[in-house]
Parts: C-alpha cells; sequence; structure tokens
C-alpha cells in the first residue's frame, strides 16, 4: 500500500511517521508514506492557497487550483493504478472498519486530501476525490488527525504490518490483566472470575456479554 497525504503542515506527520507500527511498516517496506506540503503547489508569487468564499462568510475556502495538481503529480509519479482518493469532511459517509478492509483489499494507493481553515472548494469533493468521508460527528481543525486514523485502521489489514493475525480481529469486549486483585480499588478492583476459571466456555460466554457497544 501507498499512502500519500496532502497537507498545508506535513510536518504533523514527523512523529507518526517515525514512532507508529506504520512507521516500523515502512522500514519493513511492507507500506510506503509520503507527505506532500500543498504548498508547492500554491499559486502566483506568494503560493497562495487559499481565497475569501463566494457569497461571503468567515474564514478562507482552500482553492480547487493547487488541490488539483497535487493530486495530479502524485498521479503521475507513481504510475498505480488501483487507487481512490479521499476527502475529508464533517459532511462525509462515516468512515467504518467496512471501508478500511476494503481500501487495504481493493487499493494499491490511498491519497489524502486534508482540508483546513472553513474548509475546500466544492469542486474538490465532486469532481477530484472519489469518496469523501468523516471520522466522526465532530468537526477538526484540519484533515491530518482523520488521515491518520485511516492510515492506521487500513494498514492492520495488510499482511504482516500487524504482527499476531488474530490481532486484527475485532475486539469490543472489555478487558483485563495483572494483577487479578488492584487492592487500591477495594472490591472493586477484583478481576471477574470466570476469566480466570479457566473454563474457556464460559469465558467466551462472559466476553459476548460484556462487548463494548458504539
Amino acid at each position: 500500500m501507498r499512502y500519500d497525504v496532502i497537507s498545508i503542515f506535513p510536518d504533523i506527520f514527523e512523529g507518526f511517521k517515525q514512532e507508529s507500527i506504520l512507521g516500523k511498516a515502512k522500514v519493513k517496506k511492507l507500506l510506503e508514506m509520503n507527505f506532500h506540503n500543498l504548498r508547492d503547489w500554491g499559486e502566483g508569487k506568494h503560493k497562495t492557497l487559499d481565497d475569501i468564499p463566494f457569497g461571503g462568510g468567515p474564514g478562507m475556502v482552500l482553492k480547487v487550483g493547487p488541490i488539483f495538481k497535487a493530486v495530479e503529480t502524485i498521479k503521475k509519479k507513481s504510475k498505480l493504478k488501483r487507487r481512490c482518493v479521499i476527502h475529508f469532511s464533517p459532511r462525509g459517509k462515516l468512515f467504518t472498519t467496512k471501508d478500511a478492509k476494503r481500501y487495504a483489499r481493493y487499493y494499491d494507493q490511498l491519497i489524502f486530501i486534508c482540508g483546513r481553515y472553513e474548509g475546500v472548494d466544492e469542486r474538490v469533493a465532486q469532481h477530484i476525490a472519489d469518496e469523501t468521508i468523516s471520522i466522526g460527528d465532530f468537526i477538526l481543525i484540519g484533515g491530518e488527525v482523520a488521515a491518520m486514523a485511516v492510515m492506521e485502521a487500513t494498514s492492520r489489514f495488510i499482511p504482516k504490518v500487524i504482527g499476531r493475525r488474530d490481532s486484527v480481529q475485532k475486539n469490543d469486549h472489555a478487558q483485563y490483566t495483572r494483577p487479578e486483585d488492584f487492592k487500591a480499588l477495594n472490591k472493586k478492583g477484583l478481576v471477574p472470575k470466570v476469566l480466570v476459571s479457566g473454563n474457556h466456555k464460559a469465558i467466551a460466554a462472559w466476553r459476548k456479554d460484556h462487548e463494548k457497544k458504539s
């Protein structure tokens, strides 16, 4: 998988690409991460990226031109055919584990467009991006955090990125580890007895009853 992220602030990803599991996967050549500064495609002498919105309103809107040029340049350089261009927006379709699996299975390249300010010219969503997605019912300052979330969620389904294959599977049940009795919480510090019983059938039933509900 190749990830290409277009951002005004690509340095935000420095720690992410070095310290995360994805960073280790990059070293092993299981995936590739590229972070592009949108300013490189800015317009005019001052490398302008934004302008006031038509119809009025607060803030500035990222222009369609620099984003178009950035995406086209990245496409030409990679020459990969199975790609998806993703734009992040609070108005987008909610991103799910099913999408993460689909991206990992069907695409060789994901190009992320990270917005800023009051948003991105709507023509980006309509004519440049293949999908517009949201990672939740809230508004972020920019799309960088969303890009990291989607990269992590998708990479879990790329073979060998996660050491243990069973760790990739959905795991929504409550979990405990040692000590069995955390005395600082008094009686509330005890691990449920069924989990230390050795009865695997009972443990499986308990876990099913205690799945985390979203």
